[in-house]
């Protein structure tokens, strides 16, 4: 059913039983009627609200056009507007034109307020044509106060999608809005917030009927269980990998306990195959975290055009020439990299050491922090990027120094040279270092399948849920993210446990960090098994995930 406008009780009787095509033929008469009655009674400033964006958060905008009486022709974008927004006056004057409306032949005013904020991108182009047009008398709207509108024009009128629709709808639901008005692409994405009514839009025409009560348009609304229940099904699993037991083993406390991880081994060991199926083993997001994660996403511009919610983890893979910005994001106006767009799920470096040296530092602060802070001349931005790293690299530059197959032809200094492109500083923030063997050609013919992710996926959920009891039921706090206090309070050792890691920390020569990295893991593999102790076992498995600690 369309959904009530204010305006609808007048003109609802004779618009309800007449098809779409021919509305927007009366409300093109409409409009040629206001603009003989506009010399009359001429047009005030006309105000609508809209959106720009500092990081994920999208802030209010109020969009003001004036149409002065007298002065040369001409119009003007004040408030702080990038290139892209400046263009839109050319962009919204064709687009006027070829949908029948006349774009003002006086001076006309645009200002995007707050003044001092920047304004960025081509959303704004659908709320300064509305605003024109109902500065110019064209069209009367009593009601466009209680809309958010972002849109992109087409220069025949039509509306283009837009980028970070959900942070805007969300706003307009702080800011006590009825609706927002968007590009029917977007619209299940805006329909996601609920209580808000979301209309879609394909055209200046429709948007402007809307908001004049000559148009009464259809709400969207989505179900979310239905999203939630199409993206628990994964095209690939764990069962697949033949062999290397103890490589999912060492995975399945990654995911249990939210533990980064380092694959090491020769090519074709299957290091890319199981980073690319650790996915399948992780819990589905939560509907707060696929909110944020999809905010991220939307507001990038990475959000596929009639996708509501990026209901599985995000797994991001860049390439070993990613710059800096693009891992942890930048630029004048800041941008999400890479660590930020993995916010909640996975960021695989493949061929670990082959990044550039600065890039892989660039990664120390969010591994520790779960945020990426971005200082610029204007200002500072924020983002989130809370990741889990599962990255893969070869024992030397040749690929095969601990293949018994074939041999290496690597000198020791070459391959000490080839690990010291990774820093201990980095090192130290991954939890494990696991070595991935050549598969055995016995396994790799062998008819028998793995363990298949769905049960790998029950122990991992048992896991978590240990440990949601541990730091109450509310917190999204696990194991791999304690602070010291709960280290300590929560890792406590018995004699054996002691004895082991004192052990491990002389003979290695393990730093503080490497310390906790244990205790955390050890913690983890104790919920595995379904213990409130952590058991000297546990300790002496969380050692041997310390792979680079030790030598190759």
């Amino acid at each position: 059913m369309p959904i009530p406008h204010p305006d609808v009780p007048r003109h609802g009787s004779v618009l309800l039983g007449v098809s779409k095509s021919d509305r927007l033929i009366l409300v093109r008469t409409a409009v040629a009627r206001a603009r003989l009655r506009r010399y009359n009674a001429w047009a005030m400033v006309a105000r609508l609200h809209s959106a720009t964006f500092s990081g994920i958060e999208a802030v209010q905008v109020e969009v003001e056009v004036d149409v002065a009486r007298r002065g040369f022709a001409g119009a003007t974008v004040v408030g702080l507007p990038d290139a892209a927004v400046k263009e839109s006056i050319e962009r919204v004057r064709s687009a006027m034109q070829n949908s029948g409306y006349e774009f003002p032949r006086h001076k006309t005013v645009i200002n995007l307020a707050p003044a001092d904020l920047r304004k960025e991108g081509p959303a704004f182009d659908l709320p300064i044509a509305l605003g024109t047009l109902f500065a110019n008398g064209d069209v009367v709207a009593e009601y466009a106060d209680r809309y958010l509108v972002t849109g992109e024009l087409a220069l025949d009128g039509r509306v283009r999608p837009v980028k970070g629709v959900l942070s805007a709808a969300m706003l307009a639901m702080r800011c006590g809005l009825r609706g927002i008005i968007v590009p029917e692409d977007n619209a299940a994405e805006a329909a996601v917030v609920d209580g808000l009514d979301v209309i879609p839009v394909t055209s200046l025409t429709e948007a402007t009927g809307f908001l004049s009560g000559q148009l009464p348009l259809e709400g969207v609304a989505i179900d979310l269980d239905q999203v939630f229940a199409e993206a628990s099904t994964y095209t690939c699993d764990f069962s697949e990998v033949r062999g290397q037991e103890h490589v999912k083993r060492a995975l399945t406390i990654a995911a249990a306990g939210m533990h980064n991880a380092l694959l090491i081994g020769p090519p074709g060991s299957g290091k890319t195959m199981l980073a690319k199926r650790f996915p399948t083993i992780l819990p589905l997001l939560s509907l707060e975290e696929s909110l944020e994660t999809t905010r991220i996403h939307s507001v990038s511009g990475e959000l596929s055009p009639g996708v509501a919610l990026l209901a599985r983890r995000p797994v991001r893979a860049p390439h070993h020439s990613a710059s800096i910005p693009a891992l942890v994001g930048g630029g004048t106006i800041p941008q999400a990299g890479e660590v930020s767009l993995a916010h909640y799920g996975v960021l695989f470096l493949d061929e670990l050491p082959e990044f550039s040296r600065s890039a892989l530092e660039a990664l120390r602060q969010p591994l520790e922090d779960g945020w990426v802070n971005i200082a610029r001349v204007h200002g500072t931005v924020s983002f989130p990027a809370s990741f889990m790293l599962i990255a893969s690299m070869n024992p030397c530059p040749c690929g095969y120094f601990t293949d018994p197959r074939r041999p290496c032809k690597c000198t020791p200094l070459q391959i000490d040279k080839y690990l010291s492109r990774i820093s201990g500083p980095l090192i130290d923030r991954i939890d494990i270092h696991i070595e991935v063997p050549a598969v055995p050609f016995t396994e790799l013919r062998s008819r028998r399948d793995g363990t298949p992710s769905s049960i790998t996926r029950e122990q991992v959920l048992a896991a978590r849920r240990r440990q949601h009891e541990r730091f109450g039921p509310d917190s999204t706090l696990v194991n791999g993210r304690m602070d010291g206090k709960r280290l300590r309070e929560h890792c406590q050792l018995d004699d054996a446990g002691e004895r082991v890691l004192r052990q491990a920390m002389t003979e290695l020569g393990l730093s503080a960090r490497a310390h906790d990295k244990i205790l955390r893991v050890s913690r983890t593999i104790a919920d595995l098994a379904q213990r409130d102790a952590v058991t000297a076992d546990d300790v002496l498995e969380a050692v041997q995930y310390r792979r680079l600690d030790r030598q190759l």
